[in-house]
This record gives structure tokens, sequence and C-alpha cells, in this order.
């Protein structure tokens, strides 16, 4: 029997995304490094903690959160999902059942109500996690949420309710990473390289050149799919959701989603909705 490879969108067989919080000030830079080199992911927002559109900051003060109004305008210039991070920031874990419900739901349909998008990530605050938490995210309609593990490699995750990332942009490996993925060619395994972090940190350190010095070393790759979190979540879903008869010689696709494959020797693609025998 030949061995079944998922493959992205176009064949591809790594994908790329990143993970930034709290809607602060420094996203807007993120969002122009981001554009000017074709790589994309996902903002994860509180939406309990908008300041005022007068509010000033205290000189010094590094974490400074948008204002709604200037957050929507600076994300409308991007392709970035928009993705839940607890109403009020507040840690799931510890809080009683229905205020952790609560900062979840809310949250998502507070969102929901001023992007007009339907959210279904979310990042833990802190990276605080339990299985009560993760549970109360099934009930609230999510289907990924990130963590603040590092793996340091590339696999596709098994449980998106406690996705971790390959790293966090301070890692001291994270180009030694970036080499690594772009380098290895003929991978039996889809690759993912998820990269996630806070945007003000690059003020709060002075070394916006790590995200730009990754950016360019892993944009413009023809065998990397770049893509939000939730794009990537969708497609792994679609290509779990195939049906392939007996004999591993037809497949249909029953979801709205193309899916690409390797077979043995054979590279296959199944149109949404469609069948293919191969």
């Amino acid at each position: 029997m030949a061995n079944l490879i998922m493959r992205f969108p176009g064949g591809k067989p790594k994908a790329l995304t990143l993970s930034y919080d709290d809607g602060v000030e420094q996203d807007e830079k993120l969002i122009e490094i981001a554009e000017k080199y074709g790589i994309k992911g996902t903002f994860n927002i509180n939406s309990g903690c908008f300041p005022d559109d007068d509010v000033v900051y205290a000189p010094g003060t590094i974490h400074r959160r948008m204002p709604l109004s200037r957050l929507k305008a600076a994300y409308a210039k991007s392709s970035w999902e928009i993705a839940a991070h607890a109403y009020t920031h507040a840690a799931l874990v510890g809080l009683p059942g229905n205020v952790a419900t609560d900062e979840v739901l809310h949250d998502r349909m507070k969102l929901e109500e001023l992007f007009g998008k339907v959210i279904r990530g979310f990042a833990y605050p802190y990276g605080a996690f339990d299985d009560k938490s993760v549970e109360i995210l099934k009930n609230c309609g999510i289907c990924y949420a990130r963590t603040v593990i590092s793996t340091r490699d590339f696999r596709i995750p098994q449980d998106w309710l406690r996705l971790p990332a390959t790293c966090h942009h301070n890692d001291p490996e994270l180009m030694n990473l970036a080499e690594r993925f772009i380098n290895i060619k003929n991978s039996w395994s889809p690759m993912l390289f998820y990269l996630w972090g806070h945007s003000y940190e690059f003020e709060q350190f002075d070394n916006w050149g790590v995200i730009e010095k990754f950016a360019e070393k892993v944009s413009g790759k023809e065998d990397i799919w770049y893509a939000a979190n939730i794009e990537i979540y969708d497609y792994c879903h679609a290509f779990r959701e195939l049906i392939f008869n007996t004999a591993m010689t037809e497949c249909i696709n029953p979801t709205s989603t193309d899916v690409w494959f390797t077979y043995g020797e054979k590279d296959v693609h199944v149109p949404a909705g469609g069948a293919v025998k191969f």
C-alpha cells in the first residue's frame, strides 16, 4: 500500500502562518512588513479592552492598545484573520465556569458584530489553559486555540484546541528554524511553520529587524502556502473529510474546499464537491 500525504493548496508541501495578540499600535508596522513580503496570519483581540479614541498613553508606555476605530482601519489594510483572546484578557484557568464562558462567548459575539465575520479562533490569555477551558471553548464554537508552547518543529497539530507554535519570534533558534524549513525538500509529511508573539515586543526590545529578516527569509517560496490560522485549520479539516474507496483508486471530496494530496507517485487534486479516480 502506498503512502497518503496531505498537500496544501496547489500541491504545496509547506504552510506558514503567524499569530499576534492584543490589538496594539505596533500591529500597524507589523502589517506593513507582512504585506511587503506576502506573509499573513491572525490577530487575537480582546474586544472588551479597546481604549477611548482620545486615549493618551504616558511617555514610555510600550503596550498601547489601539482604539477600535484605529484598529479597524489598520486591519482593513491586511488579509489577516481576526480571532478572540477573551473579552477582558482574563486567564480562563481558575475562573468559575460561567465567567470563563462569558469571557469567550462575549468576545466572540462582539468581534463578530464589529467585523462582520464568523469568529472561530482563539488564543489563550497568558497561555493558561486546562481541560475545563478546552471544554468551554468547544461549547462556545471555537475550533482552534493557540497556546504559548513551542515545539521547534513543523508538525501539523493533532489537537487544535491545544495548538502549539513552532516558536516565539524571540526564540534564539528562529532563523535556524526558518533556514531548515525552507531548505527541506520532498518531505514525507506536510510541514507547518507557526510563529507567534506580540508586536509591541519589537518596540520593547528594539528588534524590528527580527521580523523583517524572518519575513524576507521565508517569503516568495513556491512550495509554501502563506495563510491565516483558520485557513490552515479548515484545509486540514477538509483533508480529513475525504472519502476513499477500499481499493484506493477513487476519492470523493464532500467539502467546499479543493484538496490536494499525493498517493504513492501520484499527485492528486480533488475539487470541492467533486470526485476523482487516480
